[in-house]
């Protein structure tokens, strides 16, 4: 892959700076806000003590996940979800069952029996790569809440038992670009988002060519890209563990 600049100077290779900030909402049992260049998220999660009706009988625990776009977030406004003249968009619950189905892989919910983590994504601001990074911030927010119901003794063991981290990747025709910004999503002629776990399993890919198609070989190379970019964020987020 030629070592191109991008608009904002980075390498094809190289993420936008990341930064967590734990505790963001001092309100919830565990949160943190997320930046990933401009795109920021607000990730919360609150712990319920009971389950799913399904679940009543199966000792073990559910996490459940909600996405959204504040109005403001796109520069445009946006009709907020849930009204009862705007019906919640698709987009919003593709990536709602994305973010939930990323944060189960990772857990253990046999170890919080009874419990339910509901885990809220809310974008004050989308410069691309919301989904991703939802994800990102949304693990950082469950490990406090999981040290929260450690000490609070709702949990006697964590269910944390293998991180989960995700990034996208764009083909330019050109190159393939890791972390696109908006810009450079617009323009892709594919797009790849990848959600890995710490073990190094795949947990999913979502791939779209926008115009023709993606060859084998150049989709293999942006699973390549993508798990450079995730062990650097894994490494990132290591240090802001409870």
């Amino acid at each position: 892959m030629a070592e191109t600049s991008r608009a904002d100077g980075r390498a094809p290779s190289e993420l936008r700076p990341l930064r967590f900030v734990p505790g963001f909402i001092g309100s919830a049992d565990g949160s943190c806000l997320v930046e990933a260049g401009r795109t920021r998220v607000i990730c919360t999660v609150s712990i319920e003590t009971k389950v799913p009706e399904w679940l009543s009988n199966a000792q073990r625990g559910w996490l459940t996940a909600e996405y959204a776009m504040l109005p403001a977030s796109t520069g445009r406004r946006k009709a907020r979800d849930g009204r009862k003249s705007v019906q919640t968009d698709g987009r919003s619950v593709e990536i709602q069952r994305l973010i939930g189905r990323a944060l189960r892989a990772g857990i253990d919910a046999s170890l919080m029996p009874g419990l339910t983590f509901h885990v809220d994504c809310d974008v004050i601001e989308a410069d691309g790569g919301t989904r991703v990074t939802s994800i990102n911030g949304a693990w950082v927010a469950l490990e406090h809440a999981v040290a929260k119901a450690l000490k609070a003794k709702l949990l006697s063991q964590s269910p944390l038992c293998n991180p989960v981290a995700a990034v996208s990747v764009v083909d330019h025709g050109a190159g393939l670009y890791l972390d696109p910004d908006a810009a450079e999503d617009q323009k892709a002629a594919a797009d790849v988002n990848v959600v890995l776990a710490a073990c190094g399993g795949v947990v999913d890919v979502q791939a779209t060519a926008e115009r023709g198609t993606m060859a084998p070989a150049r989709f293999a190379d942006a699973l390549t890209l993508a798990r450079t970019g995730i062990q650097r964020i894994l490494e990132l987020r290591a240090a802001h563990r409870p």
